[in-house]
């Protein structure tokens, strides 16, 4: 029985989680998630995903604000004598003294190609540079930024629909069973890490709100692919009349016009133009409303 501890936050890594913590191959001793946080209109603090996980299968939680800093709980991860530290978009960066609190490894499971998209965004990043492929790795954590060997790679093709939570939901349905292998790989000897080709390194920094507002001077598809590359993470917008108006889904179309302004709407949607082609609206958010068609919030602004 390989012994982990399991670090994540949001909901990607919850059916990994699962699908270790049912497995006869692998026991979760603990989970270390991020502290509670506000959320919702009331700003009530919410556990993370990953902890309601845990609570809910009696497994231990640890919460710390940054666990580099908390000597306390990384003397009680020491007491559980890990063969391994699994991390899956867990949020903050480990020190040295807890990468070598686990007997083996500490083993991260990154949503990009390494080395390509390097950080903290790569889902988005890739569907924002129009990508048609991208995928997940295994890999052994160093005190670089995702710059460590290589377990385990799996490709993942992005159609020219898909949004970054189609391709969220993929990566979290298509993690578990290789992080298992991995670990089952790493302890029995059968598997070997590789380092990281330089060839080919870039990086996938953290989304800015700056990034996400759309400039009409661009083509539509590059538009398209930032509304699908951001989509309600945080959303693409525009400012109409000094409101926000996020864009939740969009169609590249044939056409022209005057760059930025509105050509054409109908019931299919409201299509502006761009520098190359048109840009279909098909869903919307104005600012302080829920989401709706394109053609019903053009229809209002009349």
């Amino acid at each position: 029985m390989i012994k982990i501890v399991f670090f994540g936050t949001p909901d990607i890594g919850l059916k990994s989680l699962d699908y270790l913590n049912n497995s006869d191959n692998i026991e979760v001793l603990a989970v270390v998630t991020q502290p509670d946080k506000p959320a919702g209109r009331g700003h009530k603090l919410q556990a993370s995903p990953i902890k309601k996980y845990a609570l809910e299968h009696n497994i231990p939680v640890f919460q710390p604000k940054s666990i580099r800093k908390e000597p306390d709980i990384q003397e009680e991860l020491k007491k559980l004598e890990p063969d391994f530290f699994v991390t899956f978009a867990f949020g903050q960066i480990l020190s040295q003294e807890v990468l070598d609190i686990p007997k083996y490894e500490t083993i991260n499971l990154h949503a990009s190609l390494l080395p390509k998209y390097r950080g903290a965004n790569p889902i988005q990043r890739a569907i924002i540079n129009g990508d048609k492929e991208t995928g997940i790795c295994t890999m052994i954590t160093e005190l670089g930024l995702d710059c460590g060997d290589i377990c385990q790679k799996l490709v993942i093709p992005i159609s020219d629909s898909m949004n970054c939570e189609q391709l969220w939901e993929e990566i979290g349905e298509k993690s578990p069973q290789m992080i298992e292998q991995t670990l089952i790989g790493l302890k029995n000897g059968t598997l070997k890490p590789e380092k990281q080709c330089e060839n080919g390194v870039c990086m996938a920094p953290k989304l800015t709100k700056e990034e996400c507002l759309i400039d009409w001077n661009k083509s539509n598809k590059d538009i398209h692919n930032l509304v699908r590359g951001v989509c309600r993470s945080p959303s693409a917008y525009f400012i109409l009349n000094e409101k926000i108006i996020k864009v939740i889904e969009s169609l590249p179309i044939e056409g022209s016009g005057k760059t930025g302004e509105i050509v054409s709407h109908s019931k299919n949607g409201v299509d502006i133009a761009c520098s190359d082609g048109l840009l279909r609206l098909l869903k919307v958010k104005p600012e302080g409303k829920g989401e709706m068609l394109a053609s019903d919030w053009y229809n209002g602004l009349k």
